[in-house]
Protein backbone atom coordinates (compact mmCIF):
# COMPACT_ATOMS: atom_id res chain seq x y z
CA UNK A 1 0.00 0.00 0.00
CA UNK A 2 1.75 3.15 -1.10
CA UNK A 3 2.41 5.82 1.99
CA UNK A 4 -0.31 8.50 1.54
CA UNK A 5 -2.43 10.67 4.40
CA UNK A 6 -5.91 10.19 2.86
CA UNK A 7 -9.06 12.29 3.91
CA UNK A 8 -11.02 9.33 4.29
CA UNK A 9 -10.11 5.69 5.78
CA UNK A 10 -9.05 3.09 2.97
CA UNK A 11 -12.34 1.20 3.69
CA UNK A 12 -14.57 4.03 2.78
CA UNK A 13 -13.03 4.26 -0.54
CA UNK A 14 -13.54 0.45 -1.48
CA UNK A 15 -17.28 1.47 -0.03
CA UNK A 16 -17.38 4.12 -2.76
CA UNK A 17 -16.06 1.62 -5.30
CA UNK A 18 -18.75 -0.59 -4.75
CA UNK A 19 -21.20 1.79 -4.99
CA UNK A 20 -20.37 3.16 -8.44
CA UNK A 21 -19.62 -0.57 -9.92
CA UNK A 22 -23.46 -1.32 -8.94
CA UNK A 23 -24.62 1.87 -10.53
CA UNK A 24 -22.87 0.88 -13.77
CA UNK A 25 -23.89 -2.59 -13.82
CA UNK A 26 -27.70 -1.10 -13.12
CA UNK A 27 -26.73 1.32 -16.67
CA UNK A 28 -24.61 -1.57 -18.66
CA UNK A 29 -21.47 -0.07 -18.65
CA UNK A 30 -18.43 -2.19 -18.27
CA UNK A 31 -15.40 0.00 -18.07
CA UNK A 32 -16.34 3.96 -16.74
CA UNK A 33 -14.44 6.64 -17.68
CA UNK A 34 -14.71 10.18 -15.22
CA UNK A 35 -13.49 13.74 -15.66
CA UNK A 36 -15.11 15.45 -13.26
CA UNK A 37 -12.49 16.06 -10.70
CA UNK A 38 -15.07 16.10 -7.74
CA UNK A 39 -15.90 12.99 -8.66
CA UNK A 40 -12.12 12.26 -9.01
CA UNK A 41 -11.54 13.16 -5.81
CA UNK A 42 -14.08 10.82 -4.26
CA UNK A 43 -13.50 8.09 -5.77
CA UNK A 44 -9.67 8.29 -5.17
CA UNK A 45 -8.59 11.03 -3.03
CA UNK A 46 -6.79 12.76 -6.10
CA UNK A 47 -6.01 16.57 -5.11
CA UNK A 48 -4.76 18.59 -7.76
CA UNK A 49 -4.94 21.91 -9.61
CA UNK A 50 -4.06 19.89 -12.80
CA UNK A 51 -8.40 19.96 -14.16
CA UNK A 52 -7.07 22.50 -17.11
CA UNK A 53 -5.54 19.32 -19.29
CA UNK A 54 -7.26 16.02 -19.92
CA UNK A 55 -7.04 13.74 -16.85
CA UNK A 56 -9.93 11.52 -15.29
CA UNK A 57 -10.08 8.25 -13.60
CA UNK A 58 -11.00 4.64 -15.31
CA UNK A 59 -13.19 2.28 -13.34
CA UNK A 60 -12.53 -1.36 -14.99
CA UNK A 61 -14.58 -4.73 -14.33
CA UNK A 62 -12.44 -5.43 -11.20
CA UNK A 63 -9.47 -3.95 -9.51
CA UNK A 64 -8.14 -0.54 -8.30
CA UNK A 65 -9.66 2.37 -10.13
CA UNK A 66 -6.43 3.56 -12.66
CA UNK A 67 -5.78 7.73 -12.47
CA UNK A 68 -4.82 8.38 -16.09
CA UNK A 69 -3.27 11.98 -16.66
CA UNK A 70 -0.65 14.17 -17.51
CA UNK A 71 2.87 13.11 -16.59
CA UNK A 72 3.76 15.59 -14.26
CA UNK A 73 0.08 14.96 -12.50
CA UNK A 74 1.17 11.48 -12.25
CA UNK A 75 3.31 12.29 -9.61
CA UNK A 76 0.71 14.45 -7.17
CA UNK A 77 -1.96 11.20 -7.92
CA UNK A 78 0.74 9.16 -5.98
CA UNK A 79 0.87 11.79 -3.52
CA UNK A 80 -2.53 12.17 -2.97
CA UNK A 81 -4.57 8.81 -4.43
CA UNK A 82 -4.91 5.14 -2.34
CA UNK A 83 -4.47 2.94 -5.42
CA UNK A 84 -0.79 0.79 -6.12
CA UNK A 85 1.64 3.19 -8.40
CA UNK A 86 0.65 0.51 -10.84
CA UNK A 87 -2.57 2.09 -11.29
CA UNK A 88 -1.11 5.43 -11.69
CA UNK A 89 -0.75 6.59 -15.44
CA UNK A 90 1.00 9.40 -16.81
CA UNK A 91 0.76 10.42 -20.62
CA UNK A 92 3.30 12.43 -22.30
CA UNK A 93 3.40 16.47 -22.20
CA UNK A 94 3.98 16.75 -25.91
CA UNK A 95 0.25 16.07 -25.74
CA UNK A 96 -0.52 18.85 -23.85
CA UNK A 97 -2.32 22.13 -25.94
CA UNK A 98 -1.33 19.57 -29.15
CA UNK A 99 -2.97 20.76 -32.28
CA UNK A 100 -1.35 17.48 -34.09
CA UNK A 101 -2.47 14.59 -31.29
CA UNK A 102 -4.51 14.13 -28.85
CA UNK A 103 -4.55 13.28 -24.88
CA UNK A 104 -7.71 10.42 -25.52
CA UNK A 105 -5.28 8.59 -28.07
CA UNK A 106 -3.29 7.82 -25.07
CA UNK A 107 -6.61 7.00 -23.22
CA UNK A 108 -7.66 4.82 -25.67
CA UNK A 109 -4.36 2.70 -25.29
CA UNK A 110 -4.26 2.94 -21.67
CA UNK A 111 -8.18 1.09 -22.06
CA UNK A 112 -7.08 -1.32 -24.45
CA UNK A 113 -3.90 -2.04 -22.40
CA UNK A 114 -5.98 -3.58 -19.30
CA UNK A 115 -8.14 -5.77 -21.95
CA UNK A 116 -10.95 -3.39 -22.10
CA UNK A 117 -10.73 -1.79 -25.58
CA UNK A 118 -13.73 -3.72 -26.94
CA UNK A 119 -15.96 -3.38 -23.52
CA UNK A 120 -18.97 -0.67 -22.89
CA UNK A 121 -17.39 2.41 -22.06
CA UNK A 122 -18.84 4.81 -20.23
CA UNK A 123 -18.32 8.78 -20.02
CA UNK A 124 -19.41 12.26 -18.73
CA UNK A 125 -20.59 13.70 -22.04
CA UNK A 126 -22.20 16.91 -19.98
CA UNK A 127 -19.13 17.86 -18.15
CA UNK A 128 -17.17 20.95 -17.70
CA UNK A 129 -13.73 19.10 -18.07
CA UNK A 130 -14.50 16.94 -21.08
CA UNK A 131 -14.19 18.12 -24.43
CA UNK A 132 -15.87 17.89 -27.66
CA UNK A 133 -12.58 17.06 -29.47
CA UNK A 134 -11.86 14.71 -26.69
CA UNK A 135 -15.30 12.48 -27.25
CA UNK A 136 -14.15 13.06 -31.28
CA UNK A 137 -10.72 11.02 -30.10
CA UNK A 138 -11.54 8.87 -27.93
CA UNK A 139 -14.44 7.66 -30.25
CA UNK A 140 -12.00 6.90 -32.44
CA UNK A 141 -9.59 5.34 -30.25
CA UNK A 142 -12.12 2.80 -28.79
CA UNK A 143 -13.64 -0.07 -30.11
CA UNK A 144 -16.80 -0.79 -27.87
CA UNK A 145 -19.95 1.27 -27.63
CA UNK A 146 -19.28 4.73 -25.56
CA UNK A 147 -22.37 5.67 -23.76
CA UNK A 148 -23.44 9.00 -21.67
CA UNK A 149 -22.40 8.23 -17.78
CA UNK A 150 -23.17 11.80 -17.15
CA UNK A 151 -24.14 12.32 -13.18
CA UNK A 152 -23.58 8.48 -12.56
CA UNK A 153 -20.91 9.01 -10.17
CA UNK A 154 -22.43 12.37 -8.69
CA UNK A 155 -25.40 10.53 -7.68
CA UNK A 156 -23.73 7.84 -5.56
CA UNK A 157 -22.16 10.96 -3.51
CA UNK A 158 -25.75 12.46 -2.53
CA UNK A 159 -25.94 10.90 1.22
CA UNK A 160 -22.98 11.68 3.67
CA UNK A 161 -20.48 9.65 5.24
CA UNK A 162 -19.75 10.72 9.33
CA UNK A 163 -16.11 12.06 8.02
CA UNK A 164 -17.72 14.09 4.69
CA UNK A 165 -20.55 15.52 7.83
CA UNK A 166 -17.86 16.52 10.12
CA UNK A 167 -15.45 18.38 6.99
CA UNK A 168 -18.91 19.96 6.41
CA UNK A 169 -19.76 21.01 9.39
CA UNK A 170 -16.21 22.32 9.69
CA UNK A 171 -16.53 24.18 6.44
CA UNK A 172 -19.81 25.95 8.12
CA UNK A 173 -17.89 26.80 10.92
CA UNK A 174 -15.64 28.76 8.97
CA UNK A 175 -18.75 30.60 6.97
CA UNK A 176 -19.80 31.64 9.87
CA UNK A 177 -16.57 33.54 10.58
CA UNK A 178 -16.36 34.76 7.45
CA UNK A 179 -19.87 36.43 7.68
CA UNK A 180 -18.84 37.78 11.32
CA UNK A 181 -16.05 39.30 9.37
CA UNK A 182 -17.48 41.07 6.46
CA UNK A 183 -20.23 42.51 8.87
CA UNK A 184 -17.57 43.95 10.84
CA UNK A 185 -15.42 45.94 8.32
CA UNK A 186 -18.68 46.91 6.42
CA UNK A 187 -19.07 50.34 5.81
CA UNK A 188 -19.39 53.08 3.13
CA UNK A 189 -16.20 53.97 1.39
CA UNK A 190 -14.32 50.55 1.80
CA UNK A 191 -12.96 49.07 -1.60
CA UNK A 192 -14.61 45.76 -2.67
CA UNK A 193 -11.39 43.96 -3.35
CA UNK A 194 -10.35 45.11 -0.21
CA UNK A 195 -13.35 43.46 1.42
CA UNK A 196 -12.58 40.33 -0.46
CA UNK A 197 -9.13 39.82 0.69
CA UNK A 198 -10.42 39.51 4.41
CA UNK A 199 -12.83 36.99 3.37
CA UNK A 200 -10.06 34.93 1.38
CA UNK A 201 -8.26 35.97 4.68
CA UNK A 202 -10.91 34.75 7.46
CA UNK A 203 -11.90 31.17 5.29
CA UNK A 204 -8.43 29.90 4.81
CA UNK A 205 -7.37 30.81 8.13
CA UNK A 206 -9.71 28.53 8.76
CA UNK A 207 -11.43 27.97 12.50
CA UNK A 208 -11.35 25.10 15.95
CA UNK A 209 -13.76 22.66 17.13
CA UNK A 210 -13.18 19.71 19.76
CA UNK A 211 -10.70 18.21 17.85
CA UNK A 212 -8.28 21.05 17.37
CA UNK A 213 -7.53 23.96 15.09
CA UNK A 214 -7.98 23.40 11.36
CA UNK A 215 -7.45 26.10 8.32
CA UNK A 216 -9.50 26.82 5.08
CA UNK A 217 -9.26 25.70 1.51
CA UNK A 218 -9.96 27.12 -1.65
CA UNK A 219 -14.31 27.35 -2.45
CA UNK A 220 -15.21 26.09 -6.11
CA UNK A 221 -16.96 29.90 -6.67
CA UNK A 222 -15.53 33.18 -5.74
CA UNK A 223 -16.89 35.61 -3.94
CA UNK A 224 -20.00 37.14 -5.51
CA UNK A 225 -20.62 40.63 -3.98
CA UNK A 226 -23.05 42.65 -6.04
CA UNK A 227 -24.22 46.32 -4.87
CA UNK A 228 -27.51 48.13 -6.03
CA UNK A 229 -28.79 47.53 -9.15
CA UNK A 230 -26.00 45.66 -10.01
CA UNK A 231 -27.26 42.75 -7.20
CA UNK A 232 -30.18 42.37 -9.27
CA UNK A 233 -27.90 39.91 -11.69
CA UNK A 234 -27.12 36.61 -9.35
CA UNK A 235 -23.42 35.54 -10.41
CA UNK A 236 -21.45 39.57 -10.16
CA UNK A 237 -18.33 39.54 -8.90
CA UNK A 238 -15.80 42.41 -7.48
CA UNK A 239 -14.10 45.45 -8.93
CA UNK A 240 -11.98 47.74 -6.98
CA UNK A 241 -14.83 50.68 -6.70
CA UNK A 242 -16.29 51.81 -3.18
CA UNK A 243 -18.94 50.80 -1.03
CA UNK A 244 -21.72 53.52 -1.01
CA UNK A 245 -24.39 54.39 1.32
CA UNK A 246 -27.89 53.72 1.20
CA UNK A 247 -26.77 50.47 -0.91
CA UNK A 248 -27.13 46.47 -0.69
CA UNK A 249 -24.89 44.13 -0.99
CA UNK A 250 -25.57 40.18 -0.47
CA UNK A 251 -22.23 38.27 -0.05
CA UNK A 252 -22.76 34.77 -1.80
CA UNK A 253 -20.11 32.53 -0.07
CA UNK A 254 -18.87 29.32 1.28
CA UNK A 255 -16.99 28.06 3.93
CA UNK A 256 -14.74 25.11 2.27
CA UNK A 257 -12.67 22.45 4.28
CA UNK A 258 -10.99 19.38 2.31
CA UNK A 259 -13.13 20.90 -1.02
CA UNK A 260 -15.98 20.02 1.27
CA UNK A 261 -18.96 23.28 0.75
CA UNK A 262 -20.72 24.84 3.38
CA UNK A 263 -22.46 27.95 1.42
CA UNK A 264 -24.25 31.36 2.99
CA UNK A 265 -25.51 34.00 1.87
CA UNK A 266 -26.46 36.86 3.54
CA UNK A 267 -27.25 40.85 2.01
CA UNK A 268 -26.26 43.85 4.36
CA UNK A 269 -27.76 47.24 3.52
CA UNK A 270 -25.70 50.46 4.20
CA UNK A 271 -28.40 52.72 5.97
CA UNK A 272 -32.33 52.46 5.97
CA UNK A 273 -33.63 49.84 3.88
CA UNK A 274 -36.66 51.15 1.39
CA UNK A 275 -40.10 49.16 2.66
CA UNK A 276 -40.02 46.77 -0.30
CA UNK A 277 -37.09 44.79 0.57
CA UNK A 278 -37.87 45.02 4.05
CA UNK A 279 -41.30 43.21 2.89
CA UNK A 280 -39.65 41.36 0.51
CA UNK A 281 -37.47 40.05 3.71
CA UNK A 282 -40.58 39.17 5.77
CA UNK A 283 -41.76 37.25 3.02
CA UNK A 284 -38.57 35.06 2.15
CA UNK A 285 -37.72 34.53 5.87
CA UNK A 286 -41.26 32.99 5.89
CA UNK A 287 -41.07 30.69 3.27
CA UNK A 288 -37.65 29.26 3.94
CA UNK A 289 -39.21 28.73 7.40
CA UNK A 290 -41.90 26.86 5.58
CA UNK A 291 -38.57 24.99 3.63
CA UNK A 292 -37.05 23.94 6.13
CA UNK A 293 -40.08 22.24 7.30
CA UNK A 294 -41.07 20.53 4.46
CA UNK A 295 -37.40 19.49 3.74
CA UNK A 296 -37.55 15.95 5.94
CA UNK A 297 -35.96 12.04 4.77
CA UNK A 298 -39.33 10.59 2.82
CA UNK A 299 -40.08 14.08 1.47
CA UNK A 300 -38.90 15.58 -2.07
CA UNK A 301 -36.90 17.97 -3.22
CA UNK A 302 -39.86 18.90 -5.01
CA UNK A 303 -41.85 19.84 -1.47
CA UNK A 304 -39.22 21.76 -0.24
CA UNK A 305 -39.65 24.31 -3.47
CA UNK A 306 -43.36 23.96 -3.41
CA UNK A 307 -43.22 25.01 0.34
CA UNK A 308 -41.75 27.69 -0.61
CA UNK A 309 -43.29 28.72 -3.68
CA UNK A 310 -46.97 28.51 -1.94
CA UNK A 311 -45.55 31.53 0.49
CA UNK A 312 -44.17 33.56 -2.04
CA UNK A 313 -47.74 33.10 -4.16
CA UNK A 314 -49.71 34.04 -0.84
CA UNK A 315 -47.58 37.53 -0.77
CA UNK A 316 -47.92 38.08 -4.34
CA UNK A 317 -44.27 37.94 -5.00
CA UNK A 318 -42.63 36.47 -8.45
CA UNK A 319 -40.34 33.96 -9.10
CA UNK A 320 -38.90 31.74 -11.43
CA UNK A 321 -36.08 29.02 -11.16
CA UNK A 322 -34.25 26.42 -8.92
CA UNK A 323 -34.15 27.56 -5.13
CA UNK A 324 -31.43 24.84 -4.45
CA UNK A 325 -29.09 22.19 -4.84
CA UNK A 326 -27.14 19.85 -3.14
CA UNK A 327 -23.67 20.46 -2.02
CA UNK A 328 -20.57 18.45 -0.40
CA UNK A 329 -17.35 17.99 -2.25
CA UNK A 330 -16.62 20.00 -5.29
CA UNK A 331 -13.61 22.30 -7.74
CA UNK A 332 -13.84 25.08 -9.75
CA UNK A 333 -16.18 26.55 -11.54
CA UNK A 334 -19.23 25.28 -9.26
CA UNK A 335 -19.56 24.25 -6.20
CA UNK A 336 -23.05 21.85 -6.64
CA UNK A 337 -23.28 18.11 -7.33
CA UNK A 338 -25.27 18.25 -10.31
CA UNK A 339 -28.23 16.04 -9.17
CA UNK A 340 -31.42 16.38 -8.20
CA UNK A 341 -32.63 20.82 -8.06
CA UNK A 342 -34.80 22.11 -5.45
CA UNK A 343 -38.11 22.80 -7.90
CA UNK A 344 -41.48 22.43 -7.60
CA UNK A 345 -40.96 19.25 -10.72
CA UNK A 346 -38.16 17.31 -8.89
CA UNK A 347 -39.67 13.75 -7.34
CA UNK A 348 -36.26 12.84 -6.06
CA UNK A 349 -36.94 11.62 -2.51
CA UNK A 350 -34.90 12.90 0.54
CA UNK A 351 -32.74 10.59 2.83
CA UNK A 352 -30.78 11.32 6.04
CA UNK A 353 -27.20 12.52 5.61
CA UNK A 354 -28.17 15.03 1.82
CA UNK A 355 -27.15 18.19 2.28
CA UNK A 356 -28.06 21.02 0.31
CA UNK A 357 -27.48 24.61 -0.15
CA UNK A 358 -31.14 26.26 0.13
CA UNK A 359 -31.21 29.15 -1.90
CA UNK A 360 -34.33 31.17 -2.43
CA UNK A 361 -32.71 34.53 -3.11
CA UNK A 362 -35.10 37.11 -4.99
CA UNK A 363 -33.34 38.89 -7.64
CA UNK A 364 -35.84 42.37 -8.25
CA UNK A 365 -35.49 44.98 -11.15
CA UNK A 366 -33.04 47.20 -8.66
CA UNK A 367 -32.01 45.08 -6.14
CA UNK A 368 -31.14 41.68 -4.83
CA UNK A 369 -32.01 40.17 -1.61
CA UNK A 370 -29.62 36.68 -0.89
CA UNK A 371 -30.52 34.62 2.33
CA UNK A 372 -29.84 30.97 2.15
CA UNK A 373 -28.93 27.97 4.38
CA UNK A 374 -26.57 25.16 3.89
CA UNK A 375 -28.96 21.83 5.12
CA UNK A 376 -28.68 18.35 6.68
CA UNK A 377 -31.67 15.75 5.85
CA UNK A 378 -32.15 14.40 9.30
CA UNK A 379 -33.35 10.68 10.45
CA UNK A 380 -36.76 12.70 11.74
CA UNK A 381 -37.47 16.01 12.00
CA UNK A 382 -37.14 19.05 9.85
CA UNK A 383 -33.50 19.58 8.02
CA UNK A 384 -30.76 20.65 10.64
CA UNK A 385 -28.79 24.13 9.20
CA UNK A 386 -25.09 23.34 9.51
CA UNK A 387 -23.92 27.12 10.14
CA UNK A 388 -25.31 29.00 12.81
CA UNK A 389 -25.83 32.90 11.39
CA UNK A 390 -28.86 35.04 12.33
CA UNK A 391 -31.19 34.81 9.24
CA UNK A 392 -31.90 38.09 8.29
CA UNK A 393 -31.38 41.30 6.33
CA UNK A 394 -28.39 42.92 8.22
CA UNK A 395 -28.43 46.53 8.57
CA UNK A 396 -25.56 48.51 9.33
CA UNK A 397 -25.97 52.58 9.68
Amino acid sequence: MPDVKLPFSREEYIERLVKVRTAMEKAGIEVLFISDPSNMAWLTGYDGWSFYVHQGVIVGPEGEPVFWGRGMDAKGAMRTCYMDVANIRGYSDDYVMAADCHAMEDLGTAIAERGWNNLTLGVEMENYYYSARAHSVLTKNHEGVIEDATGLVNWQRGVKSATELKYMRRAAHIVEKMHAAIYELMRPGLRKNELVAEIYRTGLMGGEDDEGSFGGDYPAIVPLLPTGKDASAAHLTWDDTELEPEQATFFEIAGCYRHYHAPLCRTIHLGTPPIDMLRAEEVVLEGITDGIEAARAGNTAGDIARAFYAVLEKHGVKREGRCGYPIGLSYPPDWGERTMSIRPSDNTVLQPNMTFHFMPALWMDDWGLEITETLRITDDGPAECLANVERKLFVKE
